[in-house]
């Protein structure tokens, strides 16, 4: 006995009261379905049944978006199987005890039966006929079919809601864990609206053997008053029925408020109100509308016949609310203040005071490395004061640019231009633009990867940072761009994207001398023994600079800098040839260079030169020194060749890759690259030993 007291005592502290509440719900309501009940606990698990109707729809209000509610499939199924198991307690008393009067099945059913319908049968049967017609034929079939459509739109949506998680991602305007967070949410709401779509069948299920139940109480409660407690017809009538008809009313009205709880949550659009507010933002806050209303309900209660005062009476409160709204947005619309330029405020004496004033040192504005210039229509994204969101994706940029390539770029300085479009914007790198496009808050760019199942109806354009083309369409259309495979991107996405493009893209202009001693900086501060008398004495700020540089502008991250460091600090004694010392740097660097084109495999395809067409491009340099020295008949030739090289590879979903000798490198990566973005020049010297090369396409030659 000892033992057995000590292993319940070990399992209830174990399992919490939270565990164990869902099993006991569960066997209760199936408890209910076998075991008689006296009218007391029937009238306090009615009681319970309304309860929990009412908590389940207020919280279906308040909830900010579906998912807040994901409980709420099984929350159905429970209090449909609550509804039905009380209908079978309820049947059991009211065939057994009904014969003893109306309250032999607890007060609850009494007071449905009696007070509710006045004690009148047929009036009974007729409310009880149309709740079950508006439950079932108006709310539970409109509410299903909602789950249904949303359930396949859902799904249909969830690859273009996965490609804009992974252009976030692969834009650096969100971490991995907010894109495993997303892919989270985008399951979680296919699952919730499927089993919508199949929970609404019990609802409907409910409905059907809630008629049923009341004819079959009906009849039996005739045959049993009649044959067993030799009642009369008319008395076995009216008490069995009237003892139905209350039963009935108690499951209905709890099984009412829960379809129009179901319907709520699938109808709901938005997340940053909940249905409340919702309900009054957009029905009373419009002034116009309100005083509209109040003066056609006014008009109507002039017409003779109609109840005047009550017409009129509504018409004074809504051009109250008319007014009192009208009010509201007179407090809430901003005051622009604008300043007027010195010397044009005051006229003429103002200007020569200005004049007169001497030139200094603060006249003289640095040049910011990175702007932005935006049209007034998208200060919100860039307003602090409004939280606005492309501040926080330029600072994610930022970050994710610092740990990919290897040092921190400039922070960006955001001004607004009047004298550009108001949805317009532009790029600017060291006072120059590098970019321009424009975005519409409110609005959605939809682009095209490549493969669309249809088209969209909006102002057609294009990506601004990759040229794709694309349409600009209205929130309302996301879900049918996302259905035919677009990447569906907001306003402040496509600004952030097209800064991270160039950002990229002009990395090796955005490493400057004062980045270049930041990074040493920082770098003292983890090896610094190893950058202790690096520069100048070793090698100069300018040559490591430019060192770096050379790596950027073809790509390649300087985020392994001790190998750079060790490297350089080998080879700086010997020469000081920016070009020498790049060359032996990507030596060194060549495994994780090659691993940046080939993430795995033991095998690299790469094209090749044609030996003949080697020698004459290393004559070309021996007699020259650059690329002026090829003829420009081998020039055309050599990049028309390439050109469709690099197109097979692609074609065959290989990275397009030229191997050639150490000393060509330079040379073809200069001359190529520059027409042909997507090219990769490795030496044979880069190439781990490890890895097995495999020429797919001879350039000058027959492959």
């Amino acid at each position: 006995m000892a033992s057995a007291s000590a292993t319940l005592q070990n399992f209830f502290g174990r399992v919490s009261l939270q565990q164990l509440a869902g099993p006991l719900l569960i066997l209760l309501v199936l408890s209910m379905m076998v075991l008689p009940l006296p009218p007391f606990l029937l009238d306090l698990f009615f009681t319970f049944n309304i309860a929990i109707s009412i908590i389940v729809m207020l919280v279906a209000i308040n909830i900010l978006k579906p998912l807040d509610f994901s409980v709420f499939p099984t929350v159905l199924l429970v209090t449909t199987l609550l509804r039905l198991s009380l209908n079978v307690a309820s049947t059991r008393v009211v065939l057994l005890e009904g014969h003893t009067g109306p309250s032999a099945a607890g007060q609850v059913i009494d007071a449905f039966g009696h007070f509710l319908v006045g004690g009148n049968y047929a009036i009974g049967i007729v409310v009880f006929a149309i709740l079950v017609i508006i439950n079932f034929v108006v709310i539970t079939k409109g509410a299903g079919r909602v789950a249904e459509v949303a359930a396949r739109f859902t799904l249909d949506a969830m690859p273009g809601k996965q490609m804009a998680i992974d252009a976030d991602l692969n834009a650096g305007l969100i971490a991995e864990d907010e894109a495993r967070k997303r892919r989270s949410v985008i399951a979680e709401e296919a699952d919730f609206f499927g089993s919508m779509d199949g929970a609404s069948n019990f609802v409907r299920g409910d409905a059907v053997a809630g008629i049923l139940i009341m004819l079959i109480n009906v009849i039996g409660g005739l045959i049993v008053g009649m044959i067993q407690h030799d009642l009369d017809l008319a008395t076995a009538a009216k008490t069995y029925t009237l003892l139905t008809i209350g039963d009935g009313l108690v499951a209905q009205i709890p099984a009412l408020i829960i379809s129009i709880a179901a319907g709520m949550v699938v109808t709901r659009v938005g997340d940053n109100q909940n249905l409340s507010q919702q309900f009054l933002v957009q029905l009373f806050e419009s002034p116009n509308v309100l005083g509209l209303s109040a003066a056609i309900i006014g008009l109507l209660g002039t017409v003779p016949g109609m109840p005047n005062f009550v017409f009129l009476l509504l018409a004074g409160g809504l051009g109250f609310m008319a007014w009192e709204a009208s009010r509201k947005q007179a407090r809430e619309k901003p005051v622009q203040v604008i300043k007027a330029a010195p010397g044009m405020a005051e006229g003429g004496a103002a200007g020569i005071r200005a004049e007169s004033q001497d030139a200094s040192w603060d006249d003289v504005a640095p040049v910011d490395v990175l702007g932005l210039e935006v049209g007034y229509r998208l200060i919100p994204l860039v307003d602090k004061a409004q939280d606005g969101e492309l501040l926080r994706r330029i600072r994610g940029i930022r970050k994710k640019f610092a740990k990919d390539v290897g040092f921190l770029v400039s922070p960006v300085h955001i001004r607004d231009n009047l004298e550009m479009k108001p949805n317009a914007y532009r790029i600017l790198l060291k006072g120059v633009e590098v970019g321009q496009g424009e975005a519409y808050p409110g609005n959605l760019l939809a682009i095209n990867p490549g493969r669309v199942a249809g088209k969209l109806s909006g102002t057609v354009t294009k990506d601004p940072a990759f040229g794709l083309p694309a349409v600009w369409i209205d929130t309302a259309s996301r879900e049918q761009a996302q259905a035919f495979g677009y990447t569906v991107v907001d306003a402040g996405t496509v600004v952030a994207t097209h800064l991270n493009h160039l950002i990229l893209s002009h990395a090796a202009e955005l490493l400057g001398r004062q980045e270049t001693q930041a990074l040493l900086d920082h770098l003292s501060k983890e090896i610094p023994k190893l950058v202790e008398d690096f520069v100048p004495k070793i090698i100069e700020l300018g040559v490591l600079q430019k060192v770096l540089q050379n790596f950027l502008e073809e790509g390649i991250p300087i985020r392994d800098m001790r190998t750079i460091i060790e490297t350089l600090a080998e080879w700086a004694p010997r020469t000081k040839d920016t070009e020498t010392l790049t060359a032996q740097v990507r030596i060194a660097l060549g495994r994780s260079i090659v691993q940046q084109i080939y993430p795995s495999g033991s095998e690299i395809q790469v094209m090749s030169l044609d030996p003949q067409l080697e020698r004459i491009l290393i004559q070309a340099i021996a007699g020259g020194g650059d690329g002026a020295s090829i003829e420009p008949s081998l020039a055309d030739t050599l990049l028309r060749e390439t050109a469709a090289a690099t197109q097979r590879q692609e074609a065959l979903g290989l990275p397009a890759v030229l191997l050639v000798p150490g000393n060509l490198r330079t040379l073809l990566s200069r001359f190529l690259c520059r027409g042909i973005s997507q090219l990769k020049v490795l030496a044979h010297a880069e190439v781990p030993e490890n890895k097995i090369i495999k020429v797919t396409s001879i350039i000058g030659g027959k492959a």
